[in-house]
């Protein structure tokens, strides 16, 4: 069966790829946590200082410029902290998570269809191979790119496997309207 190699490697893909949501949660989350609470601590004591009419908590007397321009840094550097801990995860989750997860099952269906083509067997395996390259060259590559292979980067940036998956998509939809037989049913001679 040509299809089996798409189903075997779709189901170990969709496991590498389903494993980035426990590992964003054990070692992004914690991060992410941190930076949220700081920010919000720091931009409630500048609600408080506003509330006040930039009134001193401490010595209850006008604050001086100085002070609120070290009140508004230290807002906007716990801003920019919890923006930076959050690209990571929406890194991973807008890209190797969801494409790989995708790619992983278009891979278990296009197996399952191409076990049911009536074509030579030299066009689908072509076919296979397409989704197959086209996955590892997209959500592989995005998936080595988040543990800092910068060369799987560069290979992601040359859209080579996007283009197969594109191809491959178009390629089974022709396929399927040449090759896909309706299953004959068993009939009962008459008696």
């Amino acid at each position: 069966m040509e299809g089996k190699k798409n189903i075997v490697f779709g189901f170990l893909f969709l496991v590498i790829t389903a494993s980035l949501g426990p590992y964003m949660v054990v070692t992004l989350l914690p991060d992410v946590e941190k930076a949220s609470l700081e920010k919000q601590r720091v931009l409630s004591d500048l609600q408080l200082v506003v509330l006040s009419e930039f009134e001193n908590t401490e010595t209850l007397e006008t604050m001086t410029a100085d002070e609120i321009a070290k009140a508004n840094s230290a807002a906007v550097l716990a801003l920019n902290t919890n923006l930076n801990a959050r690209i990571s995860i929406d890194t991973i989750k807008g890209g190797p998570h969801a494409h790989g997860n995708l790619e992983a099952l278009l891979n278990i269906i296009v197996g399952l269809i191409l076990g049911l083509l009536t074509l030579p067997s030299l066009y689908k395996q072509i076919l296979s191979w397409i989704f197959i390259v086209g996955t590892t060259m997209h959500a592989g590559m995005a998936f080595l790119g988040v543990f800092g292979y910068a060369w799987a980067g560069m290979l992601l940036g040359t859209g080579i496997g996007p283009v197969l998956i594109l191809l491959g998509l178009f390629l089974m939809g022709v396929a399927t309207f040449i090759g896909y037989k309706k299953p004959a049913l068993h009939s009962t001679p008459n008696r």
